[in-house]
């Protein structure tokens, strides 16, 4: 006879710790501690001492005065294993949470409830989804020639402007450049056809983007002033309406390819094909780009432990005389940089679902009981940052993920709406280019460190460069 091991056991149900608190008066004061006299970060870290539990009740904003259509209530996960359940597909309902309970009008969106807002179990979800798998299936063949033509014009431009001014900002021409490249590679489109897009594409993207999400997020301006005019209303979507549908008229027009075929491909129309378009390309992969590159580059130049050096010697020993993919792929603390990134400062810090049924769940230490129809609020800089699994967690280190044990923590690396080591498909809510943009920005620090012997600055302009010998 074989002995067999027993079940491992649930960990102890417990009583679900945290409170909302008193109606109007609980959801106002969690909201000045959220944005005002803690920050998130600090917010999430009292309630896990004051509960002494990764898994509470609380309120998140926007709330009272005046979003009464909105329920800031919420059970906060904080470690990886309570996290883990909102990827169940099962229990995890990401119907309209997006951004919480908060759902900004659909004038943003033309009138459409685009792909994020959508739950697995909706028949669009998975049209939509397949639909921008394919496109980034198509674009992977033009990806990397078009990435390194895009960074050659750009790193030109900003050498000649540090050579006659001392220093470059590289964080707006770094945007204008991932706006031709996604435009190029994933819609089909080419900028230069249009002057004002050209010009202005970018400034239209980034106001209707904070227009729309300023409610929800913390920007450091003086306050109250934050408070009074940013997060105390919704801004109605007539304010960037111009700059949108200017942009909707340009994938129209100049993406006509890629819209005809998410019409007679994958059965959408062409107002659902446009508005998905914008927001999968636009919303998720160029502003995804544009919060993650110039955090790597920060850590990159202002790092005085020789990490740039070290780098350095990697990207010119590894990966052959041709940078693409598959020589980053052979570059792995150039890799484990852009991770380590990712696990500090996630592009999207707080994801959310819906409890679909009741169902029991378990954090590392104790199990709760959730009630169907709860909001989940995961805030992802704390959930990668659980002690049980990264040690000295609060410490920046750039080479965490090189190794055998690196390697398998990338399980616990939850940035893209699921673990690194899972791939995204149409039935699930991981991100459709979570490789790509990994890949791409390695392929961006590899690039840099090739072109130069030196490079020095901060995450937002270069004040030296030594051209490699």
């Amino acid at each position: 006879m074989s002995a067999t091991s027993a079940p491992p056991q649930p960990p102890p149900l417990r009583s679900l710790p945290g409170s909302h608190g008193w109606p109007v008066v609980g959801p106002v004061w969690d909201k000045l501690n959220y944005f005002w006299f803690q920050g998130p970060v600090e917010f999430y870290k009292k309630g896990i001492e004051k509960n002494k539990s990764t898994v509470f009740r609380t309120n998140v904003p926007p709330s009272f005065p005046l979003f009464a259509g909105v329920n800031p209530k919420v059970v906060a996960l904080l470690d990886t294993t309570s996290y883990a359940h909102m990827f169940d597909p099962e229990i995890a309902d990401k119907r309209d949470t997006l951004l919480g309970d908060f759902m900004p009008s659909l004038g943003y969106t033309g009138g459409q409830r685009t792909v994020p807002y959508l739950d697995t179990e909706e028949t669009k979800h998975t049209q939509i989804k397949r639909f921008g798998l394919d496109i980034l299936k198509r674009g992977s063949k033009l990806w990397v020639s078009e990435l390194q033509v895009n960074l050659e014009e750009m790193w030109t431009a900003v050498e000649a402007e540090v050579s006659a001014k001392g220093s470059s900002s590289f964080a707006s021409p770094m945007k204008q450049s991932m706006f031709k490249f996604i435009n190029k590679v994933c819609l089909g489109a080419e900028v230069s056809k249009s002057p004002d897009i050209a010009k202005s594409g970018m400034s239209y993207i980034d106001r209707w983007f904070f227009l729309m999400v300023f409610p929800t997020i913390n920007i450091n301006v003086v306050q109250p002033l934050e408070e009074i005019f940013l997060h105390s209303f919704a801004y109605p979507p007539f304010l960037v309406r111009g700059g949108y549908n200017k942009l909707i008229d340009f994938i129209k027009t100049e993406g006509r390819e890629t819209v005809q075929r998410g019409m007679t491909e994958y059965g959408l129309t062409e107002e659902e094909t446009v508005h998905n378009l914008f927001f999968m390309f636009y919303f998720n992969c160029l502003e995804g780009f544009n919060l993650l590159l110039p955090d790597i580059l920060g850590r990159l130049f202002t790092d005085k432990t020789g990490l740039q050096d070290r780098l350095r010697a990697e990207a010119r020993q590894n990966g052959g005389p041709d940078l693409n993919f598959d020589a980053v792929k052979q570059m792995p603390n150039i890799r484990s940089l852009v991770w380590e990134t990712l696990r500090f400062k996630p592009p999207v810090p707080t994801q959310y679902s819906r409890a679909r049924k009741d169902f029991r769940l378990s954090s590392h230490d104790a199990s709760y009981e959730i009630k169907k129809g709860e909001l989940l609020c995961g805030y992802l800089p704390l959930v990668m940052r659980d002690p049980v699994i990264f040690n000295d967690p609060d410490t920046f280190q750039p080479d965490r993920f090189v190794g055998e044990k690196g390697t398998d923590l990338l399980k616990y690396l939850y940035w893209s709406n699921g673990p690194e080591t899972a791939d995204p498909t149409a039935t699930n809510k991981q991100c459709m280019g979570k490789d790509y943009v990994t890949l791409s920005a390695s392929m961006l620090v590899a690039y840099i460190l090739r072109r130069y012997d030196s490079i020095k600055g901060d995450g937002s302009k270069i004040t030296a460069v030594e051209m490699a010998k």
